[in-house]
């Protein structure tokens, strides 16, 4: 049983008790903010009050958003619902926090973003892999120029099971990696490609095994590997640059993420001014020191720290717009058989 921190906190309501809800459930009592567990499902109700003491129960998300003693809401629906509960909440002058991806269509993110500014109100999505400590301090490692120019991220999100049957491979779990490439690229892609394969659901044409390319103004690319239909649980990026490389395996339980002095030099050569010989280089492995915060712990802490200061969040409502634009491009190159689709 987790103990929970006393203190004063915003007033938060959990809505959606189901896997991953009770995630959410456990850091944000553990934060303090966890007042209300909201979910239809009296046998999921009946388990929250056992396993979280004194917090409430409500089976009526109207009911939830009519007590007014309610900061914020925390939604963990099923994915066709973000859209419909987060702007509920809005509308109800709640701030919200809500699972990737914000919603389904890029027309219903954008309103989601209006109310929430027309009502002053905080709009999170929750993109995890931005509050990992690795990824942080990949961020440090690209400005401080140790990468040189960066010349292209790929990244693997692998597994066998987990299997969606309301959204395909790309939609479940490519969120992740566009917020990545968003946040570690300069710019944003200017296209986007995808191409997939339906093997379990083929019925039903859910792809499970998705490869999605981006292209760059700058000649900058990235490649993204999706699949819950493969023999190894694989979470890892790979970011190659002029100087160095890096690659963030989260998999590794210590060492997650290592910095190779490795490349390909041009010296210009004796004989001819013009002419350039290209030499490759390996030099040491480097393994940073990377705080042992877990994500969601962080994740769920900023939200609260951005009700109370008043902070403007780091996965905010148009980051979450942001990337769903590139998942319906996506979706629309996936129907085309590969075809690329400009940003």
């Amino acid at each position: 049983m987790p103990k929970k921190t006393v203190s004063k906190k915003p007033s938060i309501a959990l809505c959606g008790i189901g896997r991953w809800g009770k995630n959410l459930a456990h850091h944000f009592y553990q934060l303090g903010a966890l007042s209300v567990i909201c979910d239809r499902r009296p046998e999921f109700l009946k388990a929250a009050s056992e396993n979280f003491k004194n917090i409430k129960v409500e089976s009526s998300y109207d009911n939830l958003l009519k007590d007014k003693s309610t900061d914020a809401i925390v939604i963990a629906v099923p994915t066709p619902e973000h859209y419909f509960f987060a702007k509920k909440a809005l509308l109800a002058s709640k701030h919200v926090f809500v699972e990737k991806p914000i919603a389904l269509k890029v027309a219903h993110a954008e309103e989601l973003c209006q109310i929430a500014r027309q009502k002053k109100k905080k709009l999170m999505v929750g993109h995890l892999l931005l509050y990992h400590p690795a990824l942080i301090k990949i961020k440090e490692i690209i400005r401080s120029n140790q990468l040189g120019e960066l010349y292209y991220l790929y990244t693997q999100r692998l597994n066998l099971g987990q299997i969606r049957k309301d959204e395909n491979a790309m939609w479940s779990l490519a969120p992740h990696d566009i917020s990545i490439l968003l946040e570690l690229f300069p710019k944003k892609p200017i296209a986007v490609s995808a191409d997939g394969y339906s093997y379990i659901q083929r019925s039903k044409g859910i792809e499970d095994v998705i490869f999605m390319h981006f292209d760059f103004a700058d000649g900058k690319s990235a490649h993204i590997h999706l699949s819950w239909l493969d023999p190894h649980k694989v979470r890892r990026i790979t970011l190659v640059g002029s100087k160095k490389m890096v690659v963030f395996d989260d998999m590794e339980q210590t060492e997650k993420l290592r910095v190779f002095d490795k490349g390909v030099d041009l010296q210009q050569s004796d004989s001819d001014s013009l002419a350039s010989a290209m030499v490759l280089r390996v030099g040491d492995v480097e393994v940073p020191y990377i705080e042992n915060i877990e994500p969601l712990r962080a994740e769920c802490a900023h939200f609260i720290e951005c009700i109370e200061k008043n902070m403007h969040p780091k996965s905010d409502g148009e980051n979450g717009l942001e990337v769903l634009k590139i998942l319906e491009a996506a979706s629309q190159s996936l129907k085309l058989r590969g075809k690329k689709i400009k940003l």
